[in-house]
């Protein structure tokens, strides 16, 4: 497989995170994978946001399962953008998707989505937490999943095995070469966050890695970081 370039909430180095003209701007910019985060608001919807707040990424407050869909919508996330539902990112862009599950209870949401209109091959799911891919892959035939990391010993491959994940995505300052070659030997695909800087990717190639994760649409449009 070649080195997948994987847009991080869109291109949030450049746009606001988690909206659509986030997401649009990473395709136009011809990443091959656009990352996204989910929760559910108080209503059921399944709404893309990074944080369990809004504080930090709109005008308003609070926490996102205390308010309704019309509520987040009545946000400013960011240059006029709102909160968007996952079905409105599957109609603005046709990148393949990695959806990172960040509210557990999304799971099953979810899997009602990509059952109901057959995206198994277009979306990959992910999450820190291992309940949730697991809860999904029985619900979701032949989606691929992803368990994420940032603090993490050798056990994180046990983990996903157990989780039943084939990807591995690992927060790049704290991988060895021994996670990488027990990646490996379980047969696991492994992406490297966030990669930001020449360095990082002169070390994403170095362990090689299947991609990295990034802010910036630069990783894959300019020689500026070549390994």
């Amino acid at each position: 497989m070649n080195f997948l370039t994987i847009g991080h909430r869109g291109v949030m180095g450049v746009e606001p995170e988690n909206t659509l003209r986030s997401f649009v701007a990473a395709q136009e910019a011809g990443l091959d994978a656009i990352e996204l985060d989910l929760h559910l608001s108080k209503d059921g919807a399944l709404v893309v946001m990074h944080d369990t707040d809004v504080d930090r990424t709109t005008d308003g407050s609070g926490p996102i399962a205390e308010k309704t869909l019309s509520e987040l919508r009545a946000l400013d996330a960011g240059r006029g953008e709102r909160v968007p539902v996952f079905e409105e990112v599957l109609e603005a862009v046709q990148a393949p998707l990695q959806a990172e599950i960040k509210d557990v209870q999304a799971a099953r949401a979810l899997a009602e989505v990509m059952n109901r209109r057959g995206l198994a091959g277009r979306v990959e799911v992910s999450s820190f937490h291992d309940e949730a891919i697991a809860e999904i892959k029985p619900l979701v035939p032949g989606v691929r999943t992803a368990l994420i990391a940032s603090r993490y010993t050798t056990d994180i491959v046990d983990r996903a095995v157990a989780a039943g994940a084939e990807t591995v995505c690992l927060n790049i300052r704290r991988l060895t070469l021994e996670i990488v070659e027990r990646a490996r030997k379980a047969d696991l695909r492994i992406i490297g966050w966030v990669v930001n800087t020449q360095d990082h990717l002169r070390l994403v190639r170095a362990f090689g890695l299947d991609g990295a994760t990034t802010d910036h649409p630069d990783i894959k449009r300019t020689g500026r970081f070549t390994a």
